[in-house]
Order: C-alpha cells, then sequence, then structure tokens
C-alpha cells in the first residue's frame, strides 16, 4: 500500500473521529500510530523505528535552576537522569520537556478543541527538536477518588464488566436460583399452562409508584384504543376514571385483555401478550383467578368474583428481560453499567458504591471484650449520669431480658449471635445498639456531645452491601463460580491464575476469549512490575506513590502505544531489591515496543541498566543545573568529577558504623498478636534508643505492621488519637515512650497556597518581621496583610495562589502563572513594603539554605530553617508549592518540622521510605540527622528497602518471605550481620553482599 495514501486515510478518520468525539484527542494518537506505521512499511527505515542515531535536541533550557543546558537525549533508548536532590533532574524532564510535549498537544487540536483552553506557557528553553508524543508517569497518586482501583486505574475492570454481563450466570439475588431471559413465547407458554377456567387478566404496567395525577398517560392509553386500565388495584372504564391526587403515589396498568383459559385461545393470548409487551416495555403483568381459588370463595360465602381484583386473585409478572421461575423476582436484563459502582445504575445505594459510610464502630463502641454491661463495656456511654443514664439502662434491660446473658457477664462470653443482636438488632423490638447510638448522635443538641461521640465513628463496611460496592443483582451473578467481587478481591498473581483456568463453551469463546486475553494482559504486566501481591479491589488513594507508579506503568505498556516519550519518576520507589530485575526488564520491553524510555532514578541496579546515563549537577539549587557527565554507565563511572559516578565506582560510599548500639532487651516495645491482612499472628519486639529497620518484599506486611498496627496502636495510647489499629493480642512498653512522630509520604498540602514556609509555621514568624517593619506600620499595615490566604495583601486575579488552574479535559489539570501577579501571590501595594531590600514575595522566592542564612538573626525561623537544611532540602524554594514536592520530599519537610520544636521527652520517629528521590551522598546526610536523633535518646523506626540504610541499622526486622498471601511472617530479627546469615532472608542475601 503506498504511504501517502495510507496517511491520507488515517487523516482523513482522525477527522471523523474529531467530528465524533468533539474533540482532537483521535487524531494524537493517529499521529503516533501513523508516525510509526510509515517507519514500519518505509523501505529505507533502517533501525526501527526512526534510527538509534536521532535525538531529542535540548538548547538553552533555563527551566527553574537549568544553566542554559545544551543536551541531546537518544530516541529509542532507556536514559536514566539521576543527581542530587534539586540538581535539576525534574526541571529538566518534567517542567521543560513533559510541558513543551504537553503544550505542543495542545496546539495540534483543532481550532474548535483548542477554544476551551488557555494558551500554554512555553518553557525557558530555545530549542527543543524531535519531542515525541509525551506521557508522564510520576509518583503522585493518579487519582484521589475513593471509588478508584486498580482494577478501574489499569482498565481490567472495564473489561471484566462486559464479560460478566455477556458470559455471566445471572442468578436470583433473592433466592439463587438461575435466571434466564424469557421470549414472548415462553410468556406465553406460562400463561396457557394455567388451569382451565382460570380468569386471567393481561395487562401493561404504565406507572409504578409514582406521583402525580399521570393525565398523559391515561391519554395515551386511551390514544392506543385500550377501553379499561387498572388503577391502584382497582379496574376502571376509561369514560369512567376517578380523579387521582397528584401528591398521592400511584400504580397504573393498561387492561390489554380479559380472558379465560380454554382450548383454541393461543393465537388471541399470543397477541394479547405481543401488544402488552409492546406497551409495557418488555414488562408483562397477569392477574387471575383459579377455579380452586373460585371453589373456596363459594365455599366461604363469597360470589367468587372478588370484583377481579378483589380476594382470590393472585398476580405474576413476567418480563423479556430476567426473571426468578421461583420467588417470581423480575430483574432488569444484565449490563456492563449493572457492575459499575461508579454508575447510580449499579452501585449500591447504601453506601453510592464507595464499600463503606460513616458510622460508629464496633471495636471503638466496644474496646474492651473482658468488661461486662455493667462494668463499663460501652465506650460513648461511660461516665454519662442522669436521664440518659437512667434511659440507656432501661434499652439494655429490654435486650437482656430476652437474651441468654446478664448484665454481669463479660462481652467474651456472650455467644457471637447474641454479640451480633445486640450490635446490629434482632429484627424484632431491639434495633440494636449501633442504631441506638446514631439516634444519639442525630438528636444531640449541643456541640461537646456530637463531639464526644464522634470519636467512636470511623469509615465502616456498608451492612447491606457487604464492601462489594454493587447492588444485588451485580453481586448475584456468577462467572467460574465468582460474583464480580469476589474476582476483584482476589491477589493480582491469583486473578492472574484464575483467568487463566476459564474455559468458556463453543458458542461464548468468541465473546469470553478476547475479553480474557486482555486482562491477562494486564494482569502479566502487574506481576512483571512486582506488585503481584496488591488486589484488584484495593483502592488507587492507599496505594504509595511507587506502588501507583507502577500501576500505570502497566498499564502503558498493555496500551501497545509506539513512538512515545515515556518519562518515569524514581519507578524503584517501594520495591525491594530482589524486585528491581523485574522492574528494569518491563522498563526495557517499553522501549523494545519503540518507545524511548526518560526516567528520573537514583537506584544503583536502574542506572546500571540504562543505555544512556545522564548525571546532573554538581550541587543542588543554585549549585546545579549543569550536565556533569553522560554517557554509559562505565563511562558516568569513570568521570572523576561526577558524584554519582564516584559512588558506582566505590570511590566514595556510606561507610557502616564503627559500632553498632548494644540493644537493651528490657528497653522495648512488644506488639503481641498482630493480625491485620496478611500479618500472621506474629509477635514482634522494637527496641528502643534504636535505629530499626523494618524490612522484607513489596506486600509482605511492612506497613501492615508498624503503620495500621504500632503507629495506630501507641498514637491511642500516648497521644489520645481515635485511629483504629488492626487486631493485635497485646502492646507492652507504650509508657516507656511519651510521644509518638508519624512521618509518612502524604501530602503537606493540596493547594498552590501550602508550601514549606506554611506547613512548619515558619512563614507566620516571617510576617511577623514584614509586618514590625517601618513602613508597615506607617501604612497600618498588620499581620493577616502579609498573608495570601486572606483579602487586603493577596493578588485577588489568582486569589493567593500565583497561578490559575487550567482545565485539560483529556489530561490532568495544568498550573500556570498568574498573569496579573506573575506568580508573586501579593499585589503591588504588599509588595511595596522591603526588609533588608526584599518583599515578602522574594523572601518566599529564596532558597531554604539562603533564607536560613538571611533570617540567622531570628532564633525561631532560623531554627526551622537550618532543620530543613540538614535534612537535604535546602535547596528547595521556601514558597514551592506543595503540588510540586514528592513524596519524598514532603516525608522530609515534615521530618524537619519535628525537628525545629523544642523536644518535651522521649519520642518514637516512624517513618516510612524517607530514601524516596535520595542521591545516595543525600541518603549519607539524613542518616546523620536520624544517628543525631537516637543519640539524643529517642528511638526511630524506618520502613526501608534502600540497602545503606539498612547496614546503618542497629536492629533489622525482616518481614516476608514473600508478598501478599506468601508474606505476613517473621523471617529474621536481629543486627545487619544477624539477618545476613538468614538463608530464607531476601534482604539477607543482598546484605551479605555490601556488609564488610
Amino acid at each position: 500500500m503506498d504511504i501517502s495514501s495510507l496517511g491520507g486515510r488515517l487523516d482523513g478518520f482522525a477527522t471523523l473521529l474529531d467530528r465524533l468525539l468533539g474533540a482532537a484527542l483521535s487524531r494524537w494518537t493517529l499521529r503516533i500510530r501513523m508516525a510509526n506505521i510509515t517507519a514500519i512499511l518505509d523501505p529505507h527505515t533502517s533501525d526501527f523505528p526512526l534510527g538509534a542515531d536521532e535525538v531529542i535536541r535540548i538548547r538553552g533550557a533555563r527551566t527553574h535552576n537549568l544553566a542554559d543546558v545544551d543536551l541531546d537525549i537518544p530516541h529509542h533508548r532507556l536514559v536514566v537522569m539521576t543527581g542530587l536532590s534539586g540538581s535539576g533532574k525534574s526541571s529538566l524532564a518534567f517542567d521543560t520537556l513533559l510541558a513543551e510535549g504537553q503544550r505542543q498537544y495542545v496546539e495540534s487540536l483543532s481550532t474548535y478543541a483548542r477554544q476551551f483552553f488557555d494558551q500554554l506557557e512555553r518553557p525557558d528553553v530555545d530549542v527543543i527538536e524531535g519531542l515525541q508524543p509525551t506521557i508522564a508517569i510520576n509518583q503522585q497518586a493518579a487519582s484521589t477518588n475513593p471509588r478508584s482501583t486498580v482494577a478501574t486505574v489499569t482498565e481490567i475492570y472495564d473489561f471484566l464488566r462486559v464479560l460478566m454481563a455477556r458470559v455471566g450466570e445471572v442468578a436470583c439475588p433473592d433466592c439463587g436460583t438461575a435466571i434466564s431471559q424469557q421470549t414472548p413465547t415462553e410468556i406465553h407458554e406460562r400463561i396457557a399452562v394455567l388451569p382451565e377456567q382460570t380468569k386471567v387478566m393481561i395487562l401493561a404496567p404504565m406507572v409504578r409508584g409514582r406521583k402525580g395525577k399521570h393525565t398523559e398517560v391515561l391519554d395515551r392509553i386511551r390514544r392506543e384504543g385500550f377501553v379499561r386500565v387498572r388503577i391502584d388495584g382497582q379496574t376502571y372504564e376509561l369514560e369512567q376514571l376517578p380523579e387521582l391526587k397528584s401528591g398521592k403515589h400511584h400504580d397504573i396498568d393498561a387492561v390489554v385483555d380479559r380472558v379465560i383459559i380454554r382450548e383454541g385461545l393461543d393465537n388471541r393470548l399470543a397477541e394479547s401478550v405481543r401488544l402488552a409487551l409492546k406497551h409495557g416495555e418488555g414488562a408483562l403483568r397477569i392477574s387471575y383467578l383459579t377455579p380452586e381459588a373460585k371453589a373456596e370463595l363459594n365455599g366461604n360465602g363469597s360470589n367468587g368474583n372478588g370484583g377481579q381484583n378483589g380476594q382470590g386473585w393472585e398476580e405474576r409478572v413476567f418480563s423479556t428481560l430476567y426473571a426468578c421461575p421461583d420467588c417470581k423476582r423480575n430483574l432488569a436484563e444484565v449490563e456492563p453499567r449493572t457492575f459499575s459502582f461508579n454508575s447510580p445504575y449499579g452501585a449500591c445505594p447504601t453506601c453510592d458504591g464507595l464499600a463503606s459510610r460513616e458510622g460508629f464502630d464496633p471495636e471503638l463502641v466496644l474496646t474492651d471484650m473482658n468488661l461486662s454491661l455493667s462494668g463499663g463495656a460501652i465506650a460513648p456511654w461511660r461516665g454519662v449520669t442522669g436521664a440518659r443514664k437512667k434511659r440507656h439502662q432501661e434499652l439494655i434491660s429490654a435486650f437482656l431480658a430476652k437474651a441468654t446473658v446478664n448484665d454481669e457477664t463479660p462481652l467474651a462470653e456472650w455467644p457471637d449471635e447474641t454479640r451480633r443482636q445486640f450490635l446490629n438488632g434482632d429484627g424484632a423490638k431491639w434495633a440494636g445498639l449501633l442504631a441506638h447510638l446514631e439516634m444519639d448522635y442525630a438528636q444531640a443538641k449541643r456541640d461537646s456531645v456530637r463531639q464526644r461521640l464522634e470519636q467512636f465513628r470511623s469509615e465502616v463496611v456498608c451492612e447491606d452491601c457487604g464492601g462489594a460496592r454493587l447492588q444485588p443483582e451485580g453481586r448475584s451473578c456468577r462467572l467460574a463460580g465468582l460474583a464480580i467481587h469476589e474476582i476483584t478481591a482476589l491477589a493480582i498473581d491469583a486473578a492472574h491464575d484464575y483467568f487463566s483456568a476459564l474455559q468458556f463453551p463453543p458458542q461464548q469463546q468468541p465473546i469470553g476469549e478476547p475479553l480474557v486475553a486482555e486482562i491477562l494482559k494486564r494482569l502479566r504486566f502487574l506481576k512483571q512490575v512486582g506488585v503481584e501481591y496488591l488486589s484488584l479491589d484495593r483502592p488507587a488513594d492507599t496505594l504509595s506513590g511507587g506502588e501507583m507508579q507502577r500501576v500505570r506503568l502497566a498499564t502503558g505498556i498493555g496500551s501497545g502505544l509506539v513512538g512515545v516519550l515515556y518519562i518515569l519518576d524514581e519507578p524503584s520507589i517501594g520495591l525491594h531489591p530482589r524486585d528491581n530485575d523485574l522492574l528494569i526488564k518491563s522498563l526495557q520491553e517499553l522501549q523494545q515496543q519503540g518507545n524511548s524510555v526518560l526516567i528520573v532514578e537514583h537506584d544503583e541496579a536502574v542506572m546500571r541498566a540504562a543505555d544512556w546515563l545522564i548525571d546532573i549537577g554538581p550541587g543542588a539549587g543554585k549549585g546545579g543545573g549543569t550536565i556533569v557527565s553522560q554517557g554509559t554507565p562505565d563511562q558516568v563511572a569513570a568521570d572523576t568529577d561526577s558524584l554519582t559516578g564516584d559512588y558506582l565506582a566505590g570511590r566514595k560510599q556510606i561507610n557502616v558504623p564503627k559500632e553498632r548500639r548494644k540493644i537493651a532487651k528490657t528497653r522495648s516495645i512488644q506488639l503481641e498478636g498482630a493480625r491485620v491482612h496478611n500479618l500472621a499472628d506474629i509477635d514482634v519486639e522494637f527496641p528502643l534508643g534504636t535505629l530499626t529497620c523494618v524490612t522484607g518484599v513489596s506486600g509482605s506486611g511492612k506497613s501492615s505492621l508498624v503503620v495500621d498496627t504500632l503507629a495506630n496502636a501507641l498514637a491511642r495510647k500516648l497521644n489520645g488519637a481515635s485511629a483504629k489499629p488492626g487486631p493485635y493480642r497485646a502492646l507492652r512498653g507504650a509508657s516507656k515512650l511519651e510521644r509518638l512522630i508519624h512521618v509518612d509520604q502524604s501530602p503537606i498540602g493540596r493547594t498552590p497556597r501550602s508550601n514549606p514556609a506554611t506547613y512548619t509555621g515558619v512563614f507566620d514568624e516571617i510576617r511577623r518581621v514584614f509586618a514590625g517593619t517601618k513602613h508597615a506600620k506607617q501604612l497600618g499595615y498588620k499581620l493577616g496583610r502579609f498573608s495570601f490566604n486572606t483579602k487586603g495583601g493577596r493578588c485577588e486575579e489568582c486569589q493567593g495562589q500565583g497561578v490559575k488552574r487550567i482545565e485539560m479535559r483529556f489530561l490532568p489539570d495544568l498550573f500556570v502563572t498568574c498573569p496579573t501577579c506573575h506568580g508573586r501571590q501579593f499585589n503591588r501595594q504588599t509588595l511595596a513594603v522591603r526588609y533588608k531590600e526584599k518583599s515578602i514575595a522574594d523572601v518566599l522566592a529564596m532558597s531554604i539554605a539562603d533564607a536560613a542564612v538571611f533570617f540567622e538573626n531570628h532564633p525561631a525561623i532560623h531554627r526551622i530553617l537550618t532543620s530543613l537544611v540538614e535534612v537535604g532540602l535546602g535547596y528547595l524554594a521556601l514558597g514551592q508549592r506543595s503540588t510540586t514536592l514528592s513524596g519524598g520530599e514532603a516525608q522530609r519537610i515534615k521530618l524537619a518540622a519535628e525537628l525545629g520544636k523544642p523536644s518535651p521527652g522521649k519520642t518514637l520517629y516512624i517513618l516510612d521510605e524517607p530514601t524516596t528521590g535520595l542521591h545516595t551522598d543525600d541518603i549519607r546526610r539524613l542518616l546523620i540527622v536520624l544517628q543525631k536523633l537516637v543519640d539524643l535518646e529517642h528511638t526511630v523506626i524506618v520502613i526501608e528497602h534502600n540497602l545503606d540504610v539498612i547496614k546503618c541499622a542497629d536492629w533489622v526486622i525482616d518481614l516476608g518471605p514473600e508478598g501478599g498471601q506468601g508474606g505476613g511472617q517473621l523471617v529474621a530479627v536481629g543486627t545487619p550481620e544477624e539477618v545476613a546469615q538468614c538463608e530464607t532472608s531476601h534482604t539477607g542475601r543482598y546484605l551479605q553482599v555490601i556488609l564488610p
């Protein structure tokens, strides 16, 4: 085929899709496809698809701290960009290449589509040539929507919904009987088999349970030629209709025919069924009186007629959709939307498809099962006196009068069914303790009472759908014995086995096999990137940044795009060294499909696997922004000017401590019987006054142990928090601590107004400095004048954000600099006030390191800023928007905020992968800070995969041996040297290599 002809056809197809979809996304996609089809079919193309010598040519890149960078990045290669934190990697990869790719995307849209977008600002660069269509897969979660799950993000759920709708086995939600559609012939036959002489009235349902006079419905029935209508169970002639009340619910049926079952009725009955189904939109209702029922009525003195709708008459409903033959329940036809919890059609009406709702949590209400009711077992009712206490006692007495226990019996000794009825009700007079608490909460008139009761509320599993998210119809359909919510509850590796074993009868193979092939392809990619332990129904907003990125990476591989530039931000985050090989193979597969892959990364294994390595630096912030070294990994390792090369070649390294701290067995926290998620009822001891690392492969149970159980349990005991810990038997040693600080990677803020200065509280002190200047006092400016959160001093065009949001429709929203204040957030009058020749916007634009020097004479400000510098964040701008911070940067800001406060006593610090986003040299600096905390008699527990941190720990707790159901066990405990000797420990195997 002629290439120009093929291109013309593709362009024509793109134009058609533009008109159909109202957007030019199709054109962008086809440009990708066309470029590669051209490359494949062109006999003059020597290499697939564009040739190894072609590059992305960057000239004069100056975004943020980039120092007029010139760089050539080879196409169709695995390229890794590395350097110190703040050296300019993200500025080059995301703020320059990705920003220009998005701008070119908008410019590629039709004139009609471009009117819906503001003009995107071009990155500060002279020339970018050879840039392919660009896709970013970064650390930040794709969605904070609680409806988003692993299955929906990867599109597996879309294929699964279609599969269930087309080949699933439909069952009655009430009795579980298999259900199939009824044809008009089957409906006819079911009516015809009624006993002879049965009186039958055939009805077409028109209105069910709707308010109104329904004059338009009645007029339509009259126009169709019917002479009778049944309203609310009573039959009327159309000429003698009663006046309907508009405020009342009504049922209206058109009377299609009235017959008596006998021979020779087939043709008339068939025509009546057809008409009733036509006007009833696929549904048909019959009201009938059998001879036996008529005889019984005659025997009781009735005339046996019952007014045709009276005593003795029965009703049945038929449908061409789905109906249960046993309990006569009719269902709508099963469609893909039946299984959508994002649609009102398929979502559980109680929880709206969220699987949970806010309510009183039984575990918070009954915290100690060894207590009796008289002993205060009901936590929300403890301390209640007077009339309310009397009412509570009366309620309990009413329940105990029918129960087999008394108020002196500990709850642990109650039968399970009695305890369940006590909480949820017995279906008779007792509504249940939780229902009574909800009533107390709803009727509370004082805020203090509501606030007290709120301590016992949390997200609880929906009692109607049991967390399945769907209506009964969606939950009852099965495929090879499993409902759709049971399939998505499987871990990825178990789901792969399930779909691999599916077999279809010949008539279903053309439908089922292609859908299963698409699902298996995505499951296989998810296994390749090391997240096989995740369940498909795992909410996306509970995934770590690294997990979310790998899920999206698998989606990118599965999409089959070619000729694309993928930009990834540290995909190795959260991966154990054992799993790095799987990740690297997936990245190489993405590149071998004909794509260019650019990775911002610090992991040594990923750097050594790169085709081309680019080291940016030499320092951070103003000290960075230049290309220090580039080439193959071996070439960069040989470059003595490269800090990365020094660590790759071994010229520099993080040394193991000469002497480890001694572990005092009497000073520890003992957690017994931890069993949340996949934890296998384990007992773990955490020594105090040490740096402890909790390690293990991804999904082995580290977060379940440290965050979900230990941190939440300690937060309750030490901080009085309402956090709900995972189940455990006992927690000992908490009294030896005075404070718990849990530092995670969640964002420090979700709006552009949030930044390091506001989060750490240092901005309040800076505003006091400006409000105290002579100029501010002359103008009468108070503290609020220098806030971008309130009117007066801020720029009202952007409301103090410095940027304006642009909805990208098909892409994530973008923020562009405010055209009025040019990103300075304040109005001109506020900016006129200066301290040491700097406006407040100038101060926010300073790097944290420069600001620490600038405010060295202000102890409160200097102390906090110095803490930020110590954790390696001196390169960040003091006012850098929180939306641009990585998870690792957010975590270190939280840590620095705590370090900047005077320490009141012995504290336990819990950190979740603090090395995220850190170069090896930055890790060295972080370890100095962590060791300093331990020297001050605090305790630090770190969830970590980085071997440099693990080898420097005093104590290692290794979980595993695998992830998911294969994990949750205590594999090894001890010093790094002791763990290295454990043959079953994956962590120990890697420690053997790096320990001296």
